[in-house]
């Protein structure tokens, strides 16, 4: 797993509102778009670009399914993958079911890891 480049597209997606949006509503092209438009871009450089990283299909797969277990059980960073999920599902979560709603489902998909060691977020 490229744990750099999945984390640099949580980081950049739940950044940008538009980004976030386009995710939410239409993940398959979105992260299409990003492995190949938005992503080889470096960071406030719009000439160059680099040509090292990809998604795997098992990362991609997990990114357009928003499968965020799959995410961290694959090491992406906790915090990047919470934050954007929350960005996606936390108002319609909080509608139907309160206050830290989808935090609460997340904490509950992630309770069989309760004692053992995280997966690395190293890169």
């Amino acid at each position: 797993m490229s744990k750099y480049y999945v984390n640099k597209f949580l980081y950049q997606t739940d950044a940008n509102p538009e980004h976030l949006q386009r995710y939410a509503e239409d993940p398959k092209n979105f992260v299409a778009t990003w492995e190949q438009s938005i992503g080889p871009k470096l960071i406030g450089n719009d000439v160059e670009a680099s040509t090292v990283h990809g998604f795997t299909e098992e990362e991609r797969r997990a990114l357009v399914e928003h499968d965020f277990v799959a995410l961290f059980e694959m090491g992406a960073h906790f915090f990047l993958n919470l934050t954007i999920f929350i960005g996606i599902y936390d108002e319609p979560y909080m509608k139907e079911n309160g206050p830290l709603a989808f935090q609460r489902e997340f904490a509950q998909k992630l309770q069989g890891w309760t004692g053992r060691d995280y997966p690395s977020v190293e890169t």
